[in-house]
């Protein structure tokens, strides 16, 4: 069975925001909306200052809060383990918004309904890489099959220190980063570029 993620190398990523605007155009996101974004902040004392970019979005939990809290069963994962939102069924309730650890989600001032990353699965339902994959100049997303050895994602995997963002509520992500330790070794400030939000 297929389990679909995303591996994000932050020691490539340029922090572009191409990955933010291809997202927003392919899935028709309002304004002030986002499926993912890059925060950014500086980190280190002068004259070893870097600039820290932190691509963010769902994290496909297999044990996401957001669908233990929606009342309606509009948010569940599909098959592969992409969380999705059945725009029919969803209340507007905002209570997945709440529940959501990683502030991934929010209400589309468009629909009145809950919106998030979906990995673009109209995309990977036809073969195709998600927007924020095929735009990354930089080559820093990768996605594929993590239960497939042979994928890039599950290379990357063997290959690399991997992990997730907040892995101590654990949420088993399907989103993994190559760095973040590195990234986070002096915190998330609270003052930061937000990459648009």
């Amino acid at each position: 069975m297929k389990k679909y993620g995303m591996i994000i190398d932050l020691k490539r990523c340029v922090g572009c925001h191409a990955c933010t605007i291809s997202c927003k155009m392919e899935n028709e996101i309002p304004e002030g909306c986002f499926n993912t974004w890059v925060e950014e902040w500086d980190t280190g004392k002068y004259p070893n200052v870097s600039r820290v970019k932190l691509p963010k979005m769902c994290n496909h939990c297999v044990d996401a809060p957001c669908i233990e809290a929606c009342p309606v069963d509009a948010t569940f994962a599909v098959e592969g383990g992409i969380v999705v939102v059945d725009e029919e069924k969803c209340i507007g309730c905002g209570a997945c918004v709440s529940a959501c650890p990683y502030d991934a989600r929010y209400m589309n001032s468009a629909t009145n309904k809950a919106g998030k990353c979906t990995f673009c699965i109209q995309r990977a339902e036809a073969g195709m890489m998600p927007a924020c994959v095929s735009t990354c100049i930089s080559h820093a997303r990768f996605f594929g099959d993590l239960n497939d050895p042979d994928s890039e994602v599950s290379k990357l995997m063997a290959e690399n220190k991997t992990e997730g963002l907040k892995e101590e509520l654990g949420l088993e992500l399907n989103v993994k980063y190559i760095g973040l330790k590195d990234a986070l070794k002096n915190g998330e400030p609270e003052e930061r570029y937000r990459g648009g939000k």
